[in-house]
């Protein structure tokens, strides 16, 4: 039984396991203001972060399930660890070694089972590495070879190799000091008629890891053709690995995650490595088991997934049959997300490592750039099962898709995809698609239109015109035009335009040349062209006024009647969605996303003639438009990087 930890050991381990740190393990954090840093609660599944963690007082607390304590009793909650276990666990990443009372310290002897069976894989990792270079590998090397992967890469993923004889790994255990019980408990070992043996033999092995980087299983895939057993052969769940809740290769890429606020999700070992070494550090992979609520959870702590604009979230599918139906699934779990979701799929159905091994580096990163939103694809493979050019094919086909837009949560997302699917079918009849789709969502109200949007539309499906008796923001925010619905407030896209414009009025010297650059077609709600409409029509923001009183009077002085009037001075009184005072990183990133949004909306408009053009009767024409998709897609790329700070 272990002894007691001395005191003076704890509080050593408490001052070497800063907490910040330590939960950024697992979960993203970001400034909170007043010395905090805030994230999504890992105890418990929320959409607004309300997870607070105070460096200055090494504490935590959610506000929201009210769980709290200390770096020790946030390992132990996390982790499901006993008390000692917690402190043996940070104690190793501090590079402390414990005492013990009781007797005194004695290796091997008074740790706890987690750390015995952790270091049971850190060894027995240690053990596979080493035997990659025998002759015996020789298989091991060349699979990995043929696939691209040089020494250098073998070792920077600890890939190995388990021998075919029964009982080296356990032999060589023994010599360590570990029971046969611990190796069986680890997964390593297992009882047969013979006594215990190697789990693993004549197997390439991938370390499995977890967040914190400890060895906590192992993939192993088979290179004999004579092996009677499966494919890929995964350690079995034990106390330390349960395959639901761990993704493969993301300890090396939390980090990146958290920073591009991005994550790459693909099918198998060798598809993360080639992402990683292509230039794509994002990617992860699901560890024997389909992607589950469990791994979203992970994924939503990691990338900090509480704004729908500034986070990725991108699958990757072969393009064979079985790619389409894990989309489909992927589709149904898109709502747990609060961020975008994306599927990108090679043509030629190559996976990522062959992708890379064919066409290079580039080609990978390429794939990454080409994603769709998921709900375009999930429509798109619809519509690809039908025969557009007739009638009939037409109403199949909005059939059969109407009831994907249906499931789509967000209002204002659901209408701009209805609109999208009236163009992709080519019936020209927003209001027919409308219908059909709110039938689908058993919506029986009046028909609801895009934010702002009303009968008469120009050529990017804004409404046409600007203030209109009938067509003005009120107070509230409203802005109403010939019968359609007031904008929805919750609609994310009009709340960053809304934000803009608010600091354009607020705080018009944030804003400059950039701002005054965007035009009224970079606002989806015709009430917020129209205040851009009205800014430029005052000067622009370089041209605010020698205070910001004189500028919002300027405003309402050139506003062209009393409804335009009162949502400007909703715009000018309205707080700003941030708690410190707004700077010019503020500006930058809102400027960002809007222009991104907008860019976005080109993105796809350009597709779509695309997809009606020729490449063999119209080439001149197609050439030209994927010219433009390219430049276009470059822009997006800067846009979306200076929004997130990169």
């Amino acid at each position: 039984m272990a002894g007691r930890i001395r005191d003076e050991d704890i509080a050593l381990v408490r001052e070497r396991s800063p907490i910040d740190e330590v939960v950024g393990e697992y979960l993203q954090l970001r400034n909170a203001g007043g010395g905090s840093l805030k994230g999504l609660c890992p105890f418990h599944d929320e959409k607004t972060p309300s997870f607070n963690v105070t460096p200055g007082r090494g504490l935590y607390y959610c506000f929201s399930c009210a769980a709290g304590g200390d770096v020790i009793k946030f390992v132990q909650t996390i982790d499901g660890l006993s008390f000692i276990e917690a402190i043996e666990r940070l104690a190793g990443r501090a590079g402390i070694e414990l005492r013990y009372e009781q007797g005194g310290y004695v290796p091997g002897q008074e740790q706890s089972q987690r750390r015995r069976l952790t270091d049971a894989h850190r060894v027995a990792a240690e053990f596979y590495a080493e035997r990659m270079g025998g002759s015996d590998a020789a298989p091991a090397r060349a699979f990995l070879a043929e696939r691209g992967f040089e020494l250098s890469d073998i070792e920077r993923f600890g890939v190995g190799y388990s021998p075919k004889a029964w009982e080296d790994l356990t032999r060589h255990l023994r010599g360590r000091g570990f029971t046969d019980a611990e190796m069986i408990a680890a997964g390593l070992s297992r009882e047969g008629n013979r006594g215990t043996r190697d789990r693993f033999r004549g197997r390439l092995m991938w370390p499995i890891r977890d967040l914190s980087g400890d060895v906590i299983a192992f993939g192993a895939r088979k290179l004999d053709a004579d092996d009677d057993g499966p494919k890929y052969l995964n350690t079995p769940e034990t106390s330390l690995f349960r395959k639901s809740t761990v993704l493969y290769g993301a300890d090396l890429a939390k980090r990146e995650i958290s920073q591009r606020r991005q994550v790459v999700i693909v099918e198998g070992y060798t598809d993360v490595m080639a992402c990683h070494l292509a230039g794509v550090p994002t990617a992860v992979a699901t560890c024997g088991t389909s992607f589950g609520e469990d791994h979203i959870k992970v994924l939503r702590r990691l990338i900090m997934d509480a704004d729908s604009f500034t986070g990725e979230v991108i699958f990757t599918f072969d393009g064979d049959a079985a790619g389409q139906r894990a989309a489909q699934r992927a589709f149904g779990m898109e709502e747990k997300f609060a961020t975008q979701t994306y599927v990108t799929v090679e043509p030629n159905g190559l996976d990522p490592c062959d992708l890379r091994l064919a066409h290079g580096d580039g080609a990978v990163r390429d794939l990454v750039a080409r994603r769709v939103p998921l709900f375009e694809f999930a429509i798109k493979g619809v519509l690809g099962r039908h025969d557009l050019n007739t009638t009939e094919g037409q109403l199949a086909a909005l059939d059969e898709a109407a009831p994907i837009v249906a499931k789509i949560k967000d209002q204002g997302l659901r209408t701009r995809y209805a609109v999208n699917l009236d163009r992709w079918l080519g019936l020209m009849d927003e209001r027919f698609v409308l219908t059909r789709v709110r039938t689908h969502a058993g919506d029986t109200g009046p028909v609801r239109r895009r934010p702002g949007q009303d009968r008469t539309q120009d050529g990017r499906g804004r409404q046409a015109g600007s203030f209109g008796s009938n067509g003005n923001g009120t107070a509230d925010g409203g802005a109403r035009g010939n019968g359609a619905q007031p904008y929805d407030l919750g609609d994310p896209v009009v709340v960053v335009e809304r934000e803009l414009l608010k600091l354009a009025v607020q705080r018009p010297a944030l804003c400059g040349p950039e701002f005054d650059a965007l035009g009224p077609d970079a606002f989806t709600a015709a009430v917020h062209g129209a205040v851009f409409t009205l800014i430029a029509a005052c000067g622009g923001t370089t041209g605010g006024g020698t205070s910001p009183r004189q500028w919002v009077a300027r405003l309402r002085e050139e506003a062209p009647n009393e409804r335009a009037q009162t949502f400007v001075t909703a715009l000018a009184v309205e707080r700003l969605n941030i708690e410190r005072e707004p700077d010019e990183r503020y500006a930058e990133n809102l400027l960002a996303r809007v222009g991104e949004l907008a860019v976005s909306r080109e993105i796809n408009a350009v597709k779509a003639r695309l997809q009606r053009t020729n490449p063999i009767e119209e080439q001149a024409s197609y050439n030209r438009l994927f010219g433009d998709l390219v430049g276009l897609e470059k822009r997006r790329k800067a846009l979306l990087d200076q929004a997130a700070g990169t």
